[in-house]
């Protein structure tokens, strides 16, 4: 059975492995691809309009409980160069997940 996490962009449900987390370093978003980065993470769909639509909302400032808006231009430039690539799980292969 494999972890079910939250996208804090799309508010969807996915396998852990189908989303990237994400962690603050200095002022910055960074994506941790071994999830074992020291600090609070947060998990995102990695796709460009999951990313805007954290933006939009926060989202990045207030599940890593970060005092100011953190530099994005990092992860967007990542997203942007991988997103093609990687298949988005959808909330129900991930409930399918959960039943087995």
């Amino acid at each position: 059975m494999e972890p079910v996490r939250t996208c804090i962009g799309t508010r969807a449900r996915a396998p852990r492995s189908a989303l990237v987390r994400i962690v603050a370093q200095n002022g910055r978003l960074v994506v941790d691809p071994t999830a074992t980065l020291p600090g609070r993470g947060a998990w995102l769909t990695p796709s460009i309009d999951a990313f805007e639509s954290a933006l939009k909302r926060r989202a990045f400032r207030r599940a890593l409980r970060l005092d100011s808006e953190p530099d994005a231009d990092e992860l967007r430039a990542y997203l942007t160069r991988i997103a093609p690539a990687r298949p988005i799980a959808t909330t129900e292969q991930a409930e399918r997940h959960m039943d087995n």
